[in-house]
């Protein structure tokens, strides 16, 4: 088993859990869901979320994953993992909290995602 992360918002989360699925926006406007691995997860939250608070972390088991997972090729040069459909959330393994320092950045050990 191997695990994706995803960051979101806790109100789009708990929409996702309402509706029993998670259709990020990025599925209307690029086809996919972004993903990272730990080692990427910090600096995906500090280019696209610093100074978001009230935000959390999906783990996902990738077996569970129901629609087409592809690691594709980023303009940093690395390889990111895209989920080409709604998640379905049989596939979170653990919610985990994403706490904002005081100046808006983030700092996450990545042991937290083991």
């Amino acid at each position: 088993m191997s695990t994706i992360l995803h960051i979101l918002s806790r109100s789009d989360w708990a929409n996702a859990q309402a509706v029993g699925t998670y259709h990020a926006a990025s599925i209307d406007s690029e086809g996919f869901i972004h993903f990272s691995t730990a080692a990427q997860v910090q600096n995906t939250a500090n280019n696209y979320y610093q100074g978001h608070a009230d935000l959390v972390v999906l783990v996902i088991d990738t077996d569970k994953v129901t629609h087409e997972l592809k690691w594709e090729l980023a303009t940093n040069g690395q390889h990111f993992p895209h989920v080409y459909g709604d998640l379905n959330l049989d596939a979170v393994m653990r919610v985990v909290d994403l706490p904002m320092q005081p100046d808006g950045s983030f700092k996450i050990d990545p042991a937290i995602f083991g």
